[in-house]
């Protein structure tokens, strides 16, 4: 079954990379929201962080890959990504950004008129929650009752490498489910539906 892994805040670290690799399968898709490589506040000197080696790998990497820049990457290291993606998985329409640009107010061109799944991270702390934003007929943001709503999902898979919790987490998002996974025990710790929301901790 395919399914997309996400992830976010790596920071260079090859250990939690090569943890992700083998929680793919080859029909599976990763997403990245920023800091994989976490080159512009290097840690030099320790073992685990080798940058170089997971921008080599991703050369020949087999699966389907999708990545932004984080407020700790730097773009001359690893050209040819942005800073924000568009893209389509299965019934999601997705906004994948790190999240210290667009933390509080998302960009409006992504509350209209299509995108139902945010992805960031930044935070190093997991997060998943219905979100409704109220959009007035010429597309900008109000506070208005008489204006329409717009309903979607904001998801931070956590972090792997450095947590801010007591769980280490990534997300996976399949056609109509989206778990946050705690590696240690594998269980689910939050989880959204299209149909219900089912939350196991807060």
């Amino acid at each position: 079954m395919t399914r997309l892994v996400v992830t976010s805040d790596v920071h260079g670290s090859y250990s939690t990379w090569l943890t992700l690799k083998d929680i793919l399968t080859p029909e599976d898709s990763l997403a990245v929201a920023g800091d994989l490589f976490g080159t512009r506040y290097p840690i030099y000197g320790h073992a685990d962080y080798q940058p170089e080696r997971i921008l080599e790998e991703l050369k020949d990497f087999p699966n389907q890959f999708y990545f932004v820049y984080g407020n700790c990457d730097r773009a001359s290291f690893s050209p040819g990504y942005e800073n924000h993606l568009k893209f389509d998985f299965m019934e999601w329409k997705i906004f994948l950004h790190h999240g210290d640009r667009y933390f509080k107010q998302l960009p409006q061109d992504i509350i209209f008129p299509d995108v139902n799944l945010v992805i960031q991270g930044h935070t190093h702390v997991f997060a998943l929650k219905n979100i409704t934003y109220d959009i007035s007929s010429d597309g900008e943001p109000h506070n208005s009752f008489h204006n329409c709503q717009k309903q979607m999902i904001l998801l931070n898979p956590g972090s792997l490498a450095s947590p801010r919790t007591h769980f280490y987490t990534y997300a996976v998002v399949d056609n109509n489910v989206i778990d946050i996974i705690d590696i240690k025990t594998a269980a689910s710790l939050k989880s959204i539906s299209v149909t219900k929301t089912i939350s196991k901790q807060s």
